[in-house]
C-alpha cells in the first residue's frame, strides 16, 4: 500500500489546484468561488514549492496556468458554456505533454526503478489517450448535453482516471514485483 500512496502522490501535488477546482464545483460551490480559490491554492502552492526549494514539475506548470487563464477568462466573461468547456481544453494539453516519452517514470518508487521502464513508458501513452478521451467527451457534453455536464463532470474524468490509475498500478507492480524479487535473490547469492 505505501507504493500505491507514492505513486498518487506526485499526481495529486501536480493536478491540486485543478482537482481543487473540480472538487468545488462538485460540490456546489459558484464558478466565482471555485475558481478564486483554486487560483489561489495555485499561487500558495507554487509559492511553498519555490519556498522549499522544490522542483516543480511541468504539469504543476501547466495546472496552474490553465486555472489562472481560464479562471480570469470564465469570470470575467461569466459564461456557464465557457466554464464548461474549458476542462477539454485542460485535458488536450494534459494529452500532449503526457505524449513525452517517460514522462510516468518519476511515479515509480526507487525500489522498481529500471524494472518497469517498458511498462511505465507504455502506460504513459494509455494515459495520453485517455486525457485526449476525456477532453472530446468533456467538449460533447459541454455544448450538446449541458444539463448533463454536473453529473458527467462528477463521475467520468475522476471515474476514468481511477480505474486507469488502478490497472497501471496493478499491471506495473506485476511486472516488476518478479523482477525485484528475482534482483534481490541475485544480489543474496
Amino acid at each position: 500500500m505505501k507504493y500505491l500512496a507514492y505513486a498518487a502522490r506526485p499526481l495529486v501535488n501536480d493536478l491540486a489546484s485543478s482537482l481543487f477546482f473540480a472538487a468545488l464545483v462538485v460540490a456546489g460551490a459558484g464558478a466565482t468561488v471555485a475558481t478564486l480559490a483554486a487560483m489561489a491554492l495555485g499561487f500558495a502552492h507554487m509559492a511553498l514549492w519555490t519556498v522549499l526549494k522544490k522542483p516543480i514539475a511541468p504539469l504543476q506548470w501547466a495546472s496552474l496556468g490553465l486555472v489562472l487563464a481560464f479562471g480570469v477568462a470564465g469570470l470575467y466573461l461569466h459564461d456557464i458554456r465557457f466554464l464548461m468547456a474549458k476542462p477539454s481544453v485542460f485535458y488536450v494539453i494534459l494529452a500532449v505533454v503526457t505524449l513525452k516519452r517517460g514522462w510516468m517514470l518519476r511515479y515509480m518508487p526507487p525500489i522498481a526503478a529500471g524494472h518497469g521502464d517498458g511498462a511505465m513508458i507504455a502506460f504513459g501513452y494509455v494515459w495520453s489517450g485517455l486525457f485526449a478521451l476525456t477532453a472530446a467527451l468533456n467538449l460533447a457534453v459541454a455544448v450538446w448535453l449541458p444539463e448533463h455536464w454536473p453529473l458527467y463532470k462528477a463521475t467520468f474524468p475522476l471515474g476514468s482516471k481511477l480505474v486507469l490509475f488502478a490497472i497501471t498500478y496493478a499491471s506495473v507492480r506485476a511486472v516488476v514485483k518478479p523482477k525485484v524479487i528475482a534482483a534481490m535473490r541475485a544480489q543474496a547469492a
